[in-house]
């Protein structure tokens, strides 16, 4: 018995019409009548798949009609043309057997579910079409990233997932520690002999590997401790880490462009079933949106004349939520006006005022601000975050200082500016936020497999 996928179907339909094949897969519907059956059929490898008819002819027809959805079955019968859809085809069976039952009390029964019912049962959800398109979705997506360094000669780095600093600065950090809970034993008697914790980022020791190879990239997982239950916030994430040697603010942004499209246009090509359905799930304009980013060429402002527009719409009557501030970051709505409203496109905004970025960006000559970057985009807002990396020893010393940061700790940080420093840039992309993106579901729990949230570590 030769058993073909049903993704192997679609692809030979042509040359496949009239044979009979052998598929297995599951039930994902069962209509019955009194001397007929239809078996809504899926094995997970394409996202259109046949419908299995069978009449009493088939042997075992009464224990056939017996069959739960949610069961595995192997399913052998001629490909026949389908009335409905010509490029979905359909399967008169000439056997059906079963491989593993399922009760009448499976939870994914025939019909919509909510997206909160389905996080509950996290471990079945990838069975609903819905979840077979996300997580296709996701599957190319991550491919396409790494198709996309690879044949631009980046190297792919795995960076550390324990480390002894928090580069972010903001200290959201998972504690990693082997002394038992409560202990007020000295960190020098722990398993590292200091004090570690859960990497928020890769970027430091990226940064080591760009002062040799020139061209590199992470992509793995990111902790994050922030007790955030909104739809954008996990405290376990994928993130993506270029970083680049002999590249200034410009070229970082020309980068991050090119980086985004390819992706969104690779996805498009492979994904175009799982996109059709999630733009009619979620409302529609998903696609538009997609075709319309391709299209179009982001815009670039300072963060000052960010504000200044944002100002003026108040002037001329539009309501934030939030008062637009120089000196201040921006809030969703701001990013919502600057992309849907004034600019109908992307965004990159750059030049943020030092005070609310991180100690290792470039510093202007105003003294006030650094090369850093945002790209927002509409229906999405920040995508990404990047900068130009201060490689003056003087200035990233000066605002070590100014932070309380300790130096010697960072040793191997600042001598990467001793040691044959360049200019050089990088920018950080959650993963799963570019997945709220191309797909429009809009709740991070719902773009990961397994969501890690305040309170929530099932599965």
């Amino acid at each position: 018995m030769d058993v073909i996928t049903t993704r192997e179907l679609k692809e030979q339909l042509a040359s496949l019409q009239g044979q009979s094949v052998t598929l297995q897969g599951w039930i994902r519907n069962h209509r019955k009548q009194k001397n007929m059956g239809f078996i809504d059929f899926f094995d997970g490898t394409c996202f259109r798949n046949p419908q299995v008819v069978y009449d009493n002819n088939v042997p075992g027809f009464d224990d056939i009609q017996a069959l739960h959805v949610g069961s595995a079955v192997t399913v052998t019968g001629k490909v026949v043309p389908s009335y409905k859809d010509p490029e979905t085809p359909e399967i008169q069976a000439e056997s059906i057997v079963l491989e593993g039952d399922c009760p009448e009390d499976y939870p994914l029964q025939p019909k919509r579910h909510t997206v909160e019912f389905l996080r509950e049962i996290a471990y079945l959800r990838p069975r609903t079409r819905l979840f077979q398109a996300v997580f296709r979705v996701r599957s190319v997506a991550a491919m396409a990233i790494h198709t996309y360094f690879q044949d631009r000669g980046y190297v792919y780095v795995h960076t550390p997932l324990i480390t002894g600093n928090d580069a972010e600065g903001a200290g959201n950090t998972f504690t990693v520690t082997t002394l038992p809970a409560g202990s007020k034993a000295d960190p020098s008697e722990d398993f590292f002999g200091k004090p570690t914790s859960l990497a928020v980022t890769g970027q430091l020791e990226g940064e080591t590997f760009a002062m040799a190879f020139s061209k590199i990239y992470t992509f793995g997982p990111t902790f994050r401790a922030e007790n955030s239950n909104t739809k954008t916030h996990a405290a376990e994430f994928w993130m993506i880490e270029p970083e680049i040697a002999f590249c200034d603010l410009n070229q970082l942004m020309d980068i991050e462009e090119d980086f985004l499209k390819a992706i969104v246009k690779t996805v498009m090509e492979k994904c175009p079933d799982e996109l059709k359905f999630l733009d009619q799930f979620t409302g529609g304009g998903l696609i538009a949106k997609l075709e319309g980013l391709l299209s179009s060429t982001c815009a670039r402002v300072t963060h000052d004349e960010a504000i200044s527009i944002l100002r003026k719409a108040m002037e001329n009557g539009t309501e934030f939520k939030f008062e637009p501030k120089f000196g201040e970051d921006t809030a969703k709505e701001h990013e919502k006006y600057l992309t849907e409203e004034y600019f109908h496109s992307p965004v990159f905004v750059y030049d943020w005022p030092k005070d609310i970025k991180a100690f290792y960006m470039y510093q202007n000559d105003d003294g006030k601000t650094v090369s850093a970057v945002d790209l927002l985009v509409p229906g999405a807002g920040e995508l990404m975050g990047g900068s130009q990396r201060e490689t003056r020893l003087e200035k990233l010393e000066g605002r070590m200082d100014e932070l309380g940061i300790s130096k010697e700790e960072m040793y191997w940080y600042v001598n990467l500016r001793r040691f044959g420093g360049c200019t050089h840039s990088g920018f950080g992309m959650g993963f799963e936020r570019l997945l709220i993106y191309l797909t429009g579901v809009d709740n991070i729990r719902d773009v990961i497999p397994y969501a890690r949230t305040p309170q929530n570590c099932e599965f």
